[in-house]
């Protein structure tokens, strides 16, 4: 099997060249220690997933994982079963790029949690504090606040009176929603990075309000014992005031030009996803009733800025080319790629948007072996009589709160050893049936031919009358490798979490060296 060391893997992601970096083990583990710019891939979704992180099979890809569980070679076998064709494994994994004395990330998401405090820095966003924003309340100040998080993250909590407008929705949006100038805007998100991005988006835009990030968001909204409002249902108006789409383009013109945004005819996207050796994504930026109302074929859904936030759950390819797609208004691809360029990647605009006439292409469809399908009665007779042993392979949380009684929670890496040298049947319970597919493939490998599926998961058997049980402890939390402790419960009231978090991200850039921050281009406008 092809391995790399830390050193060459090190130069691989300096060298302007296209690069998978795939983390193979699962969220809990990777959550707790990873490389900067790996991008995760659980084993337990390695076939689901695959093909659209990285859809070009023969893209340069390094697999890791600590060095020691092993899962990364398998994964790396099973990805060269799957077509892919050039294949490496990062020798001694994490453990190996440590001993290098490079650094490892906590948390999710991380090149984008840096980037909102690179970008604080260089442009030296305004805010304003949650008792700042308690003051101004109070002397009857002309402002609004909007959340510049997606809507279901907004109704779990938010700050009280804030409007739910995800960020690249916020420019053009905002002009059918505040009419005078003078009106204060306050972007607020969970933390700090969304509100820091939203307000400097709007600012950016050239909004003549006066803009600010809420220091801290909804969590230092509560750390000043103040309330949360939950399940807000207030948000952006379906439609624009469409009196303000020539000034809003003409800002989008200057914001073109300002950050050098490229844009790309349809033929000449259609010329590029038939290439073999570059990689290229559709990205629709729209909101999810625009998606839902039809797209382009082959195009993911990415919406509000979350492919800022959060780049690694849909860019898999370090370097590849990303196609943003809007309404064909002009508006909200711009807005997106001026930040994508910043965080250093080769962001384009589809001229003409979701109206462009561009053809696309089909999505890769995951190859996974069928599974028996076993009905919810069939199987408490089943268990009634011994005739079977159940697995799990839903949330090990989930499994905490309620399970089938007598099944045992497993993932993929550790399901075959679960389930070896039993001579019932196996039944796996998931909520998405490609998730058992997946573990099949191994169960299969492992010489265990009698696997079925529960139709329609742990929902069926609740529907069916069945009773559940709660196991609180069990799993574990060692054996919790899918679940990602790290302040875990910072949205939950626990203010120490959240202190931990908040400490965390603007830790960030200290962990940052030289080399690394070059691969990030924050181009403040002075």
């Amino acid at each position: 099997m092809k391995t790399v060391d830390p050193k060459q893997l090190k130069d691989m992601l300096h060298d302007g060249g296209e690069l998978a970096l795939l983390d193979v083990r699962e969220a809990g583990q990777f959550g707790e220690s990873h490389l900067l710019f790996a991008t995760p891939l659980p084993y337990s979704r390695l076939e689901l997933d695959i093909g659209a992180l990285v859809p070009r099979k023969s893209a340069r890809m390094v697999i890791c994982d600590d060095g020691i569980l092993g899962v990364a070679e398998l994964a790396a076998k099973r990805l060269g079963k799957l077509g892919y064709t050039d294949v490496a494994v990062l020798d001694g994994g994490t453990r190996a790029w440590t001993r290098a004395g490079q650094v490892l990330f906590k948390g999710v998401n991380v090149p984008s949690k840096l980037f909102g405090e690179l970008v604080e820095h260089e442009y030296g966003t305004p805010r304003i504090t949650a008792q700042d924003l308690v003051r101004m309340k109070e002397a009857g100040d002309d402002f609004v606040v909007f959340d510049g998080r997606p809507l279901n993250e907004h109704q779990k909590m938010t700050i009280p009176g804030s409007t739910c407008c995800p960020n690249a929705e916020l420019p053009y949006r905002v002009s059918s929603m505040v009419k005078s100038p003078k009106t204060k805007i306050i972007v607020n998100c969970a933390g700090r990075t969304r509100s820091i991005l939203g307000a400097q988006t709007l600012i950016n835009f050239g909004v003549p309000n006066p803009v600010y990030a809420l220091e801290n968001g909804t969590q230092g909204w509560y750390l000043s014992d103040l309330k949360l409002e939950h399940g807000s249902t207030r948000k952006y108006p379906e439609a624009i005031d469409a009196s303000s789409l020539p000034a809003l383009q003409e800002s989008s013109q200057k914001l073109i030009r300002r950050f050098s945004i490229r844009t790309a005819t349809p033929r000449q996207v259609e010329a590029w996803l038939g290439e073999a050796g570059r990689t290229t994504y559709l990205c629709d930026v729209r909101t999810p009733e625009e998606f839902a109302a039809g797209s382009i074929p082959g195009a993911r859904h990415a919406p509000g800025g979350q492919l800022i936030q959060a780049t690694d759950q849909w860019v898999g390819v370090r370097n590849a080319r990303i196609v943003l797609i809007d309404g064909g208004e002009n508006v909200r691809a711009p807005v997106v790629a001026s930040w994508l360029k910043q965080l250093g990647c080769d962001a384009w605009v589809l001229e003409g948007g979701v109206k462009s006439g561009l053809q696309g292409v089909s999505a890769l469809q995951p190859a996974l072996p069928g599974l028996a399908k076993i009905a919810a009665l069939e199987l408490k007779k089943m268990l009634d009589a011994g005739n079977c042993a159940v697995f799990d392979l839903g949330a090990s949380m989930g499994f905490r709160k309620a399970h089938i009684p007598g099944s045992r929670w497993s993932t993929r890496i550790r399901l075959a050893a679960d389930a070896r040298n039993r001579k019932q049947s196996v039944v796996l319970v998931a909520e998405e049936a490609g998730v058992a597919q997946s573990a099949a493939v191994d169960l299969l490998e492992a010489g265990i031919q009698d696997a079925r599926l529960l139709e329609g998961g742990l929902a069926a058997w609740t529907k069916g009358g069945f009773l559940t049980e709660a196991t609180p402890d069990s799993p574990p939390d060692p054996e919790c490798i899918d679940h990602l402790f790290f302040v875990h419960d910072r949205h939950a009231g626990n203010k120490a979490a959240m202190r931990q978090y908040l400490a965390w991200e603007t830790g960030l850039i200290a962990q940052l060296d030289k080399q690394d921050k070059q691969l990030f281009r924050v181009h403040a406008f002075k």
